[in-house]
């Protein structure tokens, strides 16, 4: 395979074989929201809104560059939004709106 091939079969998260400095093996407690966007993720799959099939095309189709800025969370969430953009089960100003909300809630 030419390297042209290569680079177009090639998908953003496919890092495999790329140079790259030591992976640190940590485990870590995961934030609140973290969880949270997991669990949303079970809700999406088991209503049949959002696959796991959708959600590895929908990070994938993020590109190499955001996903190399955003956390293994994140990529999911921004993932999540296209996706139901794309669907039309969510519009980026009903978003805007719920995350203005949120952000005003007061803090404990």
């Amino acid at each position: 395979m030419s390297q042209s091939e290569h680079l177009l079969r090639k998908l953003p998260n496919d890092i495999g074989g790329v140079p790259a400095d030591r992976i640190e093996r940590t485990d870590h407690v995961l934030e609140p929201w973290e969880k949270r966007c997991h669990a949303l993720a079970d809700v999406l799959d088991f209503h049949k809104i959002i696959s796991t099939e959708e959600k590895r095309r929908g990070v994938e189709s993020l590109g190499a560059e955001l996903i190399g800025q955003l956390t293994y969370y994140e990529r999911w969430v921004v993932a999540f939004a296209n996706i139901l953009f794309q669907k039309a089960i969510l519009t980026p100003d009903e978003l805007a709106k719920k995350m203005d909300q949120v952000e005003r809630r007061p803090t404990e």
